[in-house]
């Protein structure tokens, strides 16, 4: 009773900063553990859809497994408008359901007692939201291939998995495993996450294929892909064994599918040694064609990127590095580790995804073609850093920060790496952290704890500049004959980062903070060079 006071105080305390903000009841909803949502853990789902292809519509039930960690009745499911909720049911029973715009509040017949395990059937249909600009917003898509086939996926980071089957749409609850069976014409392919079990024949002309994962899948990270697909696969002899490499792509495009998914090996390779086992091991690894860029399903990574290396055929970068390797296949799979194993608690924390994932790019790099490539690649991406606002979004609403959670995290990335000067170390951190948080949810400041620890060094300024504030720190210089005086500018007021010069070729390690310092040259005449592993404005006067 004290916890369910404390949260709907909390969530009260949390509407009004929202209206505040121009949030909304909604979006408080959405992005906060409710008193409906925290008294219950997720185990499994058992998800039943049937594809209506020609009214574009769903229809089926979800199956959801509880387990109580504390009394409760009352639970909150989600989904969104126009999709409904047609019924609930606890075995025999019909449960009376409240509806709140997207959430659905169901009230269980009996309370459930601490530490039962029970299930509730969640029965559903409509006309779900099409996706206008897929993956970047979230829905179906409906189109066809080039040959006139169907061709059905769906997209729905950020916007929610809740946008096309009920469930508990918040990313800190992970549920332990799911069942799929998605039922289709019989003339087309559904592929789901993790492995198929089987298929099944109806007598309308449909077939239903089933999948299941035995992995912790955030919600986000589940998809059905609907197409005239063809299987091939390969395993992969990886740190934890033999992996299965699956792969559904179009018929048409088997054959240059067979010749460029020939990067996968050695994609598979560079992310183990960077960062720890592949974490599905269980659920298989797939690369499944998609009418959109591609996305990071989980063991079901979606490919749209035409065949070619770089991203859309060019190279992100600008160092010519990107055109080494097909970016799609390359990040989409790097987030298996950042967003699917170790996973966001709240979008806010978006960064941890996406951050982690970009900087996976130069990694590969840095395993296939060395440290100075990888360096060139992450600088390069520079570019496209817009500095609009902080990394990290506002807490409780659903809302994630700025876009340069991409780009500004991975320069964050290679500025502590280029700090801690020590690739082993940092190797080790990368690999502790999925090991650490393997399967688990978390939040920024479990992120940048570890990396303060197993680095070594006190990184909180740091994080406080690059992923809470817009301003890029300026090291700031004057030579006043042997004296170098410096200091960090255009910074928050504690910020204090150690950062390397090189003198006439030869490092240097400065300890600047806001305040002026003197360091004394060895003669007047210099040459003062940056070291630019560190994402930093420089000038020395």
């Amino acid at each position: 009773m004290k916890q369910s006071l404390l949260l709907s105080i909390l969530i009260l305390s949390t509407t009004i900063l929202s209206a505040q903000n121009s949030f909304t009841r909604q979006d408080t909803l959405r992005g906060s553990i409710t008193p409906e949502r925290s008294w219950w853990d997720l185990t499994h789902y058992d998800l039943s859809i049937e594809v209506d292809i020609a009214k574009k519509s769903l229809k089926g039930k979800n199956v959801i497994q509880y387990k109580a960690l504390e009394e409760g009745n009352v639970m909150q499911i989600d989904l969104q408008e126009p999709m409904n909720i047609t019924k609930v049911t606890q075995g025999k029973s019909k449960l009376k359901v409240k509806r709140d715009g997207n959430a659905y509040f169901v009230s269980l017949k009996k309370k459930t007692k601490k530490g039962d395990v029970k299930s509730i059937t969640v029965h559903y249909e409509g006309v779900p939201t099409e996706s206008a600009r897929p993956p970047w917003e979230g829905g179906l898509t409906w189109t066809k291939d080039k040959n006139g086939n169907d061709f059905i996926v769906t997209t729905c980071q950020g916007d929610g998995a809740s946008i096309w089957w009920p469930c508990k749409d918040h990313m800190y609850d992970e549920v332990d495993s799911m069942i799929m069976r998605f039922t289709v014409p019989e003339h087309l392919m559904a592929v789901g996450n993790g492995r198929h079990v089987g298929t099944e024949t109806n007598k309308k002309g449909m077939k239903t294929y089933t999948w299941k994962t035995v992995n912790p899948i955030n919600n986000y990270g589940v998809n059905i892909n609907v197409g005239d697909y063809v299987h091939f696969g390969e395993v992969y002899e990886g740190e934890n064994g033999p992996l299965d490499c699956s792969y559904y792509v179009l018929r048409d495009n088997l054959k240059k599918a067979k010749a460029h998914f020939k990067q996968v090996p050695g994609m598979l390779a560079a992310f183990e040694h960077w960062f720890g086992p592949y974490p599905f091991y269980e659920d298989s690894y797939k690369l499944v064609e998609v009418p959109y860029p591609g996305m990071e399903h989980q063991s079901s990574v979606t490919y749209g990127n035409g065949y070619k290396n770089g991203y859309g055929g060019r190279d992100v970068s600008g160092s010519g590095w990107g055109y080494n390797f097909d970016f799609i296949m390359i990040h989409e799979t790097g987030h298996e580790w950042f967003a699917n194993n170790i996973t966001y608690k709240d979008v806010a924390d978006m960064w941890v995804h996406e951050g982690f994932t970009a900087y996976s790019e130069n990694l590969y790099l840095d395993y296939h073609y060395g440290k100075e490539a990888s360096s060139e690649y992450v600088i390069g991406t520079r570019k496209n850093i817009r500095n609009d606002k902080p990394i990290i979004g506002p807490y409780g609403v659903n809302t994630r920060g700025s876009g340069d959670m991409y780009y500004k995290g991975s320069n964050t990335l290679h500025t502590i790496r280029t700090l801690i000067d020590d690739d082993e170390k940092w190797r080790s951190i990368l690999r502790g952290l999925n090991k650490e948080y393997y399967h688990a949810t978390v939040t920024t400041q479990q992120i940048e704890d570890y990396m303060s620890k197993h680095s070594g060094m006190d990184l909180k300024t740091i994080f406080d500049q690059y992923l809470r504030s817009v301003d890029i720190p300026y090291f700031e210089a004057t030579r006043d004959g042997k004296e170098l005086k410096y200091h960090w500018t255009s910074c928050n007021s504690d910020f204090n980062m150690p950062y390397r010069i090189f003198i006439d070729g030869k490092a240097q390690m400065l300890y600047p903070t806001t305040e002026w310092q003197t360091f004394l040259l060895e003669k007047e005449e210099v040459e003062i060079v940056r070291d630019f592993g560190f994402y930093v404005k420089f000038s020395v006067k």
